[in-house]
């Protein structure tokens, strides 16, 4: 006895695809216009680090450039993986008015110094040593890179390991002048 014939297979099959094609949209789609931060399009908040070499910066005194704010560990194998794509873009516009940060979380100061000798770090790096500029930027993992706008509005956060393609990209996105979101 036949339960379904050749074209009722047919239509079982089609319905089948079409709900696995559903839900792999649901789960990898265009993704393009989440915001992955709520405060994307808000000023970004103030910190005050003491850099690994014994300097102050506050993120109010480079207001007039762009900053590149990446968080990361020295445990990190991302964060390990992006290092060569930061320090080669970080050359790349270092004389561009662009400021690179990085801010070493959930770390210790002794294995961020030893990451940093062996992967580079031509720009400011210090040690939140309090939490407190992690959890001001909501970070929950790491590597997480803001771009801050040279009026101070953060334009946008990357998730994960950055390549010199995506630095590029959002870089030059936070240098143009913010259109009017409605």
């Amino acid at each position: 006895m036949k339960i379904l014939g050749a074209s009722g297979k047919i239509v079982v099959l089609i319905i089948i695809v079409g709900l696995i094609s559903l839900m792999g949209y649901a789960i990898f789609g265009n993704r393009v216009s989440i915001k992955t931060s709520p405060l994307i399009g808000t000023q970004a908040p103030d910190f005050n680090l003491k850099t690994f070499d014994g300097q102050d910066l506050k993120l109010s005194d480079l207001e007039g450039k762009t900053v590149l704010l990446n968080f990361w560990a020295s445990w990190c194998m991302p964060c390990k993986q992006e290092a060569g794509a930061l320090e080669r873009a970080w050359q790349k516009y270092k004389g561009d008015d662009v400021v690179f940060v990085g801010v070493n979380v959930w770390d210790e100061n002794s294995n961020a110094l030893k990451y940093l000798s062996k992967f580079g770090g031509g720009y400011p790096h210090a040690l939140d040593p309090d939490e407190e500029i992690q959890i001001d930027y909501g970070v929950g993992g790491v590597p997480e890179t803001f771009f801050i706008d040279s009026s101070g509005m953060v334009r946008d956060k990357f998730t994960g390991p950055l390549t010199e393609q995506i630095i590029d990209y959002f870089v030059l996105k936070a240098q143009k002048p913010q259109e009017n979101e409605s």
